[in-house]
């Protein structure tokens, strides 16, 4: 017999109760456990530029009045600070808003997007909220694969989400690869660069999408400032050709950005002394992380983001389940990542020398149990 539904109250629109709700990296351990080190949202471990704190404490006694709409002077200082016209930027809350607005403004009911089966699982959420199909394609050695990519494209496609470097693997796609992706699309399709992780690759090869960007008009790349210390402001932004700033900026919010955050944001984008330590910590110890865990007899994937992704034993003993319960009751909170493909690893944020160390210990010991 056939269920009526039920007319007593709302009812979301058809599709929206089958999206997994986005589950966070957790931040607390067992109680009891004297000190935490929070090693699950890829955080800036040396914290947010002393500038940024100060700028965000100037601006307290002025919170009664609404922000600038337009972030007008955050986007001058990530114009100034980038090389790029203001005009061809638009500022949000985190990136994630523009990845939801772009998915909102160029997808429609029916329509497909692409993303590859390791990718950032907002993706997945934002083109099913906006009603349209989202078609994952294979990885290769966990990187995302160009002719896997273009091969899924068809008549129904609008766009392709990219992260370059992706999360979790922490893999990225060389420059002239992302060219090639391009070069194969059709004119219709939009390419969105997601290069939130940028500030952290030394990498030859690599270009966060400036320079594409430049030169089409369907692509966009978006930014955030969460990994330079500014998570909990909730900073992104994108650049993109003046049609699509045009339509996004017909459906945000018009005060999307808030006044602490734009002050914040303006101090921490010119202090490139913060921003240079914060790279110059990460590559110490992300080298130093990658050796230690490897010779540990654990797989790491090889990482260019602020972060690294540990793959343990097949066996229930040192499983990435058991490690993450022995690493929780100690204090150190990794990242669980079934979700995104992989139910035998954990991410793990590039932390402080305390923490680091201590991770790798805590290992070895759990290892040999």
């Amino acid at each position: 017999m056939s269920q009526i539904p039920d007319q007593t109250r709302p009812r979301p629109r058809a599709g929206i109760m089958d999206i997994e709700a986005y589950v966070p990296g957790k931040s607390t351990a067992p109680e009891g456990v004297a000190k935490v080190h929070k090693l699950s949202s890829n955080e800036n471990p040396l914290g947010p530029s002393p500038k940024a704190i100060e700028a965000a404490r100037a601006v307290a006694d002025k919170l009664a009045v609404y922000p600038d709409g337009s972030a007008r002077r955050l986007r001058e200082a990530i114009a100034e600070v980038h090389g790029l016209n203001p005009a061809n930027i638009v500022c949000s809350n985190g990136s994630d808003e523009i990845l939801g607005l772009l998915a909102q403004t160029y997808l429609a009911p029916g329509d497909e997007a692409i993303i590859t089966e390791h990718g950032f699982m907002v993706y997945k959420i934002y083109i099913q909220s906006a009603g349209a199909v989202p078609v994952t394609v294979k990885e290769t050695d966990e990187r995302a694969d160009v002719d896997a990519i273009l091969a899924a494209v068809t008549p129904r496609t609008r766009i392709i989400f990219l992260a370059n470097p992706n999360n979790p693997t922490g893999t990225y796609v060389p420059f002239q690869e992302v060219r090639r992706l391009h070069a194969g699309l059709p004119r219709n399709v939009l390419l969105v660069l997601d290069a939130a992780y940028a500030e952290y690759v030394r990498r030859n090869d690599y270009e966060a999408g400036v320079e594409l960007v430049g030169s089409a008009e369907n692509v966009v790349m978006t930014r955030t400032f969460s990994k330079l210390g500014l998570g909990g402001a909730r900073i992104g932004w994108m650049y993109a050709p003046m049609h699509i700033i045009d339509a996004i900026n017909r459906v945000r919010g018009p005060f999307n950005v808030n006044a602490t955050a734009i002050e914040a944001g303006i101090a921490a984008i010119r202090d490139r002394v913060h921003i240079e330590r914060s790279v110059a910590h990460n590559e110490t110890w992300l080298a130093w992380l990658t050796e230690q865990l490897s010779g540990l007899g654990l797989r790491v994937t090889p990482s260019v983001g602020n972060f690294i992704l540990i793959h343990f034993r097949e066996d229930k003993k040192h499983s990435a389940a058991a490690a993450d319960d022995y690493l929780s009751a100690r204090g150190y909170i990794l990242r669980r990542v079934s979700g995104y493909g992989f139910p035998n690893a954990l991410r793990m944020s590039i932390g402080t020398e305390e923490a680091n160390r201590g991770v790798v210990a805590a290992l070895a010991t759990f290892l040999k149990s």
